[in-house]
């Protein structure tokens, strides 16, 4: 069970855009893999969270489901500021958020606390983002989501059966994002609130 001292590691979305630019401009990310590699995504992370800041447009369905909201919950988002999935999928979070004033996102970082990731694997492995939703009061654990929308997890899972380069995966995951405009991710997030946020 995720703790109240765990929860105070936390940071809100605004802080984690201002934390990992500070960073980029010191030539860093987020997490203990400093490379090159990582650095970029971050780079391009930072400009597409900002555009999806300006673009996302929440459809009339989860609006509904989130004015219908009973009690107050917080969304704790595994993550790293080179996730590119994160970068995708955050800004729709944050929308939520700023549409249901009983929601708070909270992001914490993946490297620095192995206590709460190693709780919520993927497949056994560390994917992010990873989002607990936790009702407020008693911390009680009501729901998880993550590291994709499902169906681009399952095209993923398939691209790697199947031995496809990084560098294929990463274009096809891009195109199914800009065609999916997010709205995967919203019917998703909208189903679990109604199942277990609206009291």
């Amino acid at each position: 069970m995720i703790t109240q001292e765990q929860l105070n590691r936390s940071i809100s979305y605004p802080q984690y855009t201002a934390l990992l630019q500070t960073l980029l401009e010191q030539g860093k990310t987020t997490g203990h893999d400093q490379s090159e590699e990582k650095i970029g995504f971050a780079r391009i992370n930072i400009q597409r969270m900002a555009r999806l800041d300006k673009t996302v447009q929440l459809t009339e369905e989860t609006k509904t489901a989130l004015h219908k909201v009973k009690g107050e919950f917080i969304w704790l988002l595994l993550t790293e500021g080179w996730c590119g999935d994160t970068s995708q999928n955050i800004p729709v979070m944050h929308a939520m958020e700023k549409e249901c004033p009983q929601l708070s996102l909270r992001l914490i970082m993946r490297d620095d606390n192995p206590d709460i990731m190693d709780q919520y694997l993927t497949n056994g492995a560390r994917s992010i983002p990873k989002l607990v939703c936790l009702k407020k009061t008693t911390l009680e654990e009501m729901f998880t989501w993550g590291p994709r929308p499902a169906p681009v997890q399952a095209m993923v899972m398939d691209l790697l059966k199947n031995g496809v380069s990084k560098e294929e995966k990463g274009l096809k995951v891009q195109q199914w994002y800009n065609t999916d405009k997010t709205l995967s991710l919203q019917k998703e997030l909208t189903a679990l609130a109604t199942q277990y946020m609206l009291g």
